[in-house]
């Protein structure tokens, strides 16, 4: 069965955005890109590099992970609000949102609800693993069913923002096993984390 994985970048203190919910890595943003950093994911990751950055990068590589990448409204807004419609055509890519009425692109694929529902058919579908980019909005919503943790941990912090999930998440502790990690000289560490048994 395919897994849904969790992959997001996360300050130490655990948030994916600040308070505003902008891009951190945009033109303005505060989160720091080092070039080991970007030559991890171009050599371990490269499905999840955006078009405009596969194409600045040269990236080629269709990457052996993630074949279907789910995003929520507020995520895939900040692509809409720099051009881009479609950041991930080499990936089937679902948007969920409950306000969008058609999808700005032909090829992203709009869910208006079920989305347990929804991930549990992708679940059962051939292929490789499903991509969770974010928002915390949606991952609170999908916290369930979440398989495994790929956390992008940039040696930053910033004190308040967009948590890695929704205050509005269930609470549900669970028990998580590390599995992988890399710790880059720049100071980002990846770390991946799979559901304890019985979790």
């Amino acid at each position: 069965m395919r897994k849904l994985v969790y992959y997001i970048a996360t300050t130490l203190d655990g948030f994916i955005a600040g308070p505003d919910g902008a891009d951190p890595t945009g033109p303005d943003g505060f989160w720091p890109i080092p070039g080991d950093y970007i030559q991890h994911l171009v050599t371990e990751y490269p499905e999840t590099l955006p078009v405009q950055a596969r194409a600045a990068l040269s990236v080629t590589a269709e990457g052996t992970r993630f074949d279907t990448v789910l995003e929520g409204r507020r995520s895939y807004e900040i692509g809409l609000k720099a051009g881009i419609d479609d950041a991930y055509p080499h990936l089937r890519h679902l948007v969920f949102s409950r306000t969008l009425a058609e999808a700005p692109a032909p090829a992203v694929e709009l869910v208006a609800d079920n989305a347990v529902e929804k991930v549990r058919q992708l679940k059962q579908e051939d292929g490789k693993d499903i991509w969770l980019l974010g928002g915390a909005e949606l991952a609170g919503a999908l916290y369930g069913e979440i398989d495994q943790l790929v956390l992008k941990m940039a040696p930053l912090t910033i004190g308040a923002g967009i948590p890695l999930f929704s205050p509005k998440a269930a609470f549900d502790p669970r028990g998580w096993e590390l599995t992988d990690h890399t710790v880059l000289d720049s100071g980002a560490a990846i770390v991946t984390y799979g559901r304890a048994p019985g979790n």
